[in-house]
């Protein structure tokens, strides 16, 4: 096979090109994310995270749990920090949690929508109003919330929204039937709102964790039948932990990821492709 050998100009032109790339790219400073229910749970995380980029927070939640606690943790990273207690399914909400944070903060750059809950049932013992709760929540105010801030980045023509997705984003699971029917929705709404969005220079991505340590898996996990089962699916033969998630969060949240739009991307250890 004849050697490819690069001109002189070629060289110059891939140099340029590489200077491009700057790891200041990850750098946060001087933006503002919405993170929704960043209280607690991973929500927490993904502000904690974000603040360490040098993000300010502005986290709507529903009551007042763990506040002092998440104010602590981000403020200690020399970042501003602020709290809205907002039901996030009520009318109007999502235009009112947007103008509070433009109030707080001056502008939007980032929303995170990690707000959410599960209800386990099997499928014929499923509850009306389970159903309900969980696609009002899951489901209604992303869409909701996503477009109130929306909104905003078409003037600003700029912005950033992570949807935070599941395994059950592309499988159907067991017990869980309005929790997967969310999660697919998501998926869905995450690549409606980038093909329209992205002429704005907005880009709306998704993560799809996997197994995850947390408070809502403990349950999963100390069932040993099923906790083997989980662990035999995932090469990596280990549950997350949820640090392990940051990074991807605080890369989509970055001008790094500025030509990512519309993906909905697995945090999984591998689990989708075993």
């Amino acid at each position: 096979m004849a050697e490819i050998h690069q001109t002189e100009e070629e060289i110059r032109k891939h140099e340029q090109e590489l200077d491009h790339f700057k790891m200041s790219q990850f750098n946060l400073a001087g933006r503002v994310a919405i993170v929704t229910g960043g209280n607690t749970g991973l929500g927490q995380g993904y502000a904690v995270a974000m603040a360490e980029a040098g993000a300010d927070i502005f986290i709507p939640t529903f009551g007042k749990a763990e506040w002092d606690n998440t104010r602590r943790l981000i403020e200690k990273r020399g970042r501003k920090v602020a709290f809205m207690d907002v039901n996030l399914t009520a009318p109007g909400s999502a235009e009112a949690v947007v103008a509070e944070a433009i109030k707080q903060m001056g502008h939007i750059d980032i929303l995170v929508n990690n707000a959410g809950m599960i209800r386990r049932n099997p499928l014929l013992e499923s509850k009306d109003k389970d159903w309900d709760q969980v696609i009002a929540i899951n489901l209604s105010s992303v869409y909701h919330l996503s477009l109130a801030v929306s909104k905003e980045y078409a003037k600003q023509r700029s912005g950033k929204i992570i949807n935070i997705g599941s395994m059950l984003s592309f499988q159907g699971g067991k017990f869980i039937p309005s929790y997967a029917a969310s999660k697919h929705g998501v998926a869905g709404l995450t690549k409606a709102f980038a093909s329209e969005m992205g002429a704005y220079n907005v880009q709306i991505n998704a993560i799809a964790p996997g197994y995850i340590k947390t408070e809502n898996t403990a349950p999963i996990r100390a069932d040993k039948a099923r906790n083997d089962e989980i662990l035999e699916r995932i090469p990596a033969r280990h549950w997350a932990e949820p640090y392990e998630l940051m990074g991807i969060a605080v890369f989509l949240a970055s001008d790094a990821s500025n030509y990512i739009n519309g993906a909905i991307i697995p945090v999984d250890g591998g689990y989708l492709v075993s």
